[in-house]
């Protein structure tokens, strides 16, 4: 299954910046993934970011992503899942999904992100985790229940194994549809995925038949 990615190892040093190339290449920019998911009714386009609040890079795409999501069409939905390429990013995965349970994730996204990259704390345990929950506005004891319940623990299990199905090998990457999976090093940069990305969605969107 993981035959299809090992193409990206051959492709580093021939990759250009995709900024203001009118097509992108398959291969080269994005690839296919070829147990592509069905595409839901209705017509939608999900964008998925596979990410880790411990990866630099990602912190750093987040005001573009930020900036990208006050323009998408109604048609696309935008997801989070966590990357878990190892095991120290599980207890990030848990987090993320105890944040969700309790309302809070839109909210603590970007400051959970800051407080690891631009303050410097260490976050990675569940009593460091609570303490940062706690200190903005989420109650430490309904955090702790929430991050051991069985509900977050089954969605970290669900998100391995889309890690798994789609081959992700590092973070931030994308896939659009269900279909096509992109990385800013396959596109050239962190504002060049998202042009890629938006090239994706019309072509997953020509698939399902939206305008």
């Amino acid at each position: 299954m993981k035959k299809w990615l090992f193409v990206v190892l051959t492709l580093g040093a021939a990759l250009l910046p995709a900024t203001g190339r009118a097509q992108y290449e398959k291969g080269v920019h994005y690839l296919e993934v070829p147990f592509a998911e069905t595409a839901p009714a209705g017509g939608r386009v999900e964008v998925r970011e596979f990410f880790w609040y411990g990866c630099p890079h990602c912190h750093d795409l987040e005001p573009t992503i930020a900036q990208w999501l006050k323009k998408i069409p109604p048609h696309v939905k935008f997801v989070r899942t966590p990357g878990t390429l190892a095991p120290q990013w599980l207890v990030h995965a848990q987090a993320f999904y105890a944040f969700e349970s309790l309302g809070a994730a839109e909210r603590l996204h970007g400051p959970f992100f800051n407080a690891i990259h631009e303050r410097r704390l260490e976050l990675n345990d569940e009593e460091s985790i609570a303490g940062f929950a706690a200190a903005n506005g989420v109650n430490k004891e309904k955090f702790i229940q929430a991050f051991r319940s069985f509900s977050v623990r089954m969605k970290v299990e669900k998100a391995r194994q889309m890690n798994r199905d789609f081959a992700v090998s590092s973070v931030p990457a994308f896939v659009i549809g269900g279909r096509y999976y992109t990385t800013p090093v396959m596109a050239g940069g962190g504002a060049a995925v998202m042009q890629v990305v938006d090239f994706l969605i019309k072509k997953a969107a020509g698939r399902t038949g939206t305008k």
